[in-house]
């Protein structure tokens, strides 16, 4: 990354000017200067990229929510330029370009972004781990959960999703073990508890309590959605009326 790199070479600079000019038995000066400055430019060069790329990801989140997707996608690519600046910013941006692909049910387009996306966005983790169990690659499937769940470990969805993916495979005993540890994390967590108890039981899971969450991973039918979106819009008429 250039921040580093630029960051740790004007620190080795300071660090060698002081101890030429102080002598090196004044080693620990010249570190701790070289500390000073290697912080002190990691801190604004990190602010400088930051603020870019808020200039950018802002309006584009904004376009996307608009409906005005290719705006918004073209200019959450041209972000990617400051993947090369800054630890993790290019794989937050592929996690954000796949998906808005995965929500337009774009599914080939988002693969790839997805892939390189950040593996602590558990909603992007989980998009990847469903196009891996569409295509058949179960082994990868339950890899990238099991990374998801290791960086966001207190997500009730994360486990849900994860139970409901095994079942779906046929490893129902291990979809069961995958709530039994959501559980022992959110014990509190009444969707996880009852999700738990239809898997013993052998029946479906129940997952519509978690809401338009849970539809954007696009593992219920468009009669289902479409049936479930109805029902909130006459909910919403009927509390209007009122």
């Amino acid at each position: 990354m250039y921040n580093l790199l630029i960051s740790a070479g004007a620190a080795v600079a300071v660090f060698l000017i002081v101890s030429l000019s102080a002598g090196f038995q004044y080693w620990w000066a010249a570190g701790l200067a070289a500390l000073l400055v290697f912080l002190g430019s990691f801190l604004v060069i990190s602010r400088i990229v930051t603020k870019k790329l808020e200039a950018i990801m802002e309006p584009a989140m904004k376009d996307i929510q608009a409906q005005r997707f290719e705006k918004g996608i073209r200019d959450l690519k041209s972000a990617l330029r400051f993947g090369k600046w800054q630890i993790y910013v290019e794989s937050q941006i592929n996690s954000a370009i796949g998906m808005v692909y995965f929500v337009r049910r774009d599914f080939s387009t988002a693969f790839p972004y997805l892939e390189k996306g950040f593996f602590k966005n558990w909603v992007t983790m989980g998009m990847l781990a469903v196009t891996y169990m569409k295509r058949n690659k179960h082994d990868k499937m339950k890899e990238t959960f099991d990374k998801a769940l290791m960086g966001s470990p207190k997500e009730s969805l994360l486990y849900a999703l994860y139970a409901y993916c095994l079942n779906e495979i046929g490893e129902t005993v291990k979809g069961c073990e995958v709530l039994a540890k959501g559980v022992s994390k959110l014990p509190g967590d009444e969707n996880l508890k009852q999700n738990l108890e239809l898997l013993r039981e052998g029946k479906k899971m129940k997952m519509k309590g978690y809401g338009e969450m849970w539809l954007q991973f696009h593992l219920e039918s468009l009669g289902t959605i479409q049936k479930q979106q109805m029902a909130a819009m006459g909910g919403r008429r009927r509390i209007i009326r009122k």
